[in-house]
C-alpha cells in the first residue's frame, strides 16, 4: 500500500505565540499650541508686510516713474496734490471745507470733510432726519440762489462724502453770492466757470463737471487781480 503524501502546511495552521512580547505603540508626534501660535503670528506679519507695505510701495514707485512725478509733483501717483507757491493746498480728488463766502462751495459733507472718518452712513428716503438735513442745506444755499432753483447736488451728500466736483449748474448758481462779496462782474464769473467745465469723456461717458479746488484757485487769482 502506497503511503499518502503529507499535506502542505498552510499559513493559517501557524498558531501565534501568545507568550510573545508585543511591541509598544509609537506615540503620536507632539505639537505644542505655542508653536502654532507663533507660526500664525509670523504668517500674519509677513502678509501685512508683503501686501500692506511691499506691494503698494512697489506700485506707487512704478506709477511715479511712469508719470515722472519727480518733475511733475501734481501727478496722480502722489495723490493729485495742488501746489501754490510750493505749498500743497489740497487734492483735486478729495473735497475739503471751502466755506469762505468769496469761494465756490463743495457739496455738503456730514463728516466735515474728514477723510479719516470713512464713508458716511447716508440717510434713507423714509428717514425723517433726511428732511431736516435737506432743509438745513437749502437754508445755507437758498438765500444766494437768485431767481434759480438750488440744484439737487448742493442739498445732498455724495456716496463718499468727499466728492470734489460739482455740476456746472451747481457752480453757476453760486455766482450771485460770490459777486456780492467780491464785487466781481457776474459775466466774468460765468466765463470763469465755463472755462473750468470738463466735458464727458469721449463726449458721452459721464456728466460734465467742475473741480471746485481748481475753480477756487482760479477765482482767487481774479480776486487778487482786482484788489
Amino acid at each position: 500500500m502506497t503511503a499518502r503524501a503529507p499535506r502542505p502546511v498552510s499559513p493559517f495552521d501557524t498558531i501565534p505565540d501568545e507568550t510573545a512580547t508585543e511591541r509598544p505603540a509609537v506615540p503620536p508626534a507632539h505639537h505644542p499650541v505655542l508653536g502654532h501660535v507663533r507660526a500664525s503670528i509670523a504668517l500674519v506679519v509677513l502678509t501685512i508686510l508683503l501686501l500692506g507695505v511691499g506691494y503698494p510701495g512697489a506700485i506707487t514707485v512704478f506709477a511715479q516713474e511712469i508719470e515722472q512725478c519727480s518733475t511733475h509733483p501734481t501727478c496722480s501717483a502722489n495723490g493729485s496734490l495742488t501746489y501754490v507757491n510750493g505749498t500743497a493746498v489740497g487734492s483735486t480728488l478729495i473735497a475739503q471745507n471751502l466755506s469762505a463766502p468769496w469761494l465756490f462751495w463743495e457739496r455738503p459733507a456730514p463728516g466735515d470733510y474728514n477723510s479719516f472718518n470713512g464713508s458716511p452712513t447716508l440717510l434713507g428716503y423714509s428717514d425723517p432726519a433726511l428732511v431736516n438735513e435737506t432743509k438745513s442745506y437749502m437754508q445755507e444755499y437758498g438765500p444766494y440762489a437768485v431767481n434759480a432753483t438750488v440744484p439737487e447736488i448742493l442739498v445732498t451728500v455724495s456716496g463718499s462724502g468727499l466728492d470734489p466736483d460739482l455740476t456746472p449748474e451747481a457752480a453757476l448758481v453760486q455766482i450771485p453770492r460770490i459777486a456780492n462779496v467780491t464785487h466781481l462782474p457776474m459775466t466774468e464769473l460765468q466765463t470763469l466757470v465755463n472755462s473750468k467745465i470738463v466735458p464727458p469723456l469721449y463726449g458721452f461717458i459721464g456728466p460734465s463737471y467742475v473741480n471746485v479746488l481748481q475753480l477756487d484757485l482760479a477765482l482767487l487769482q481774479l480776486e487778487h487781480r482786482g484788489a
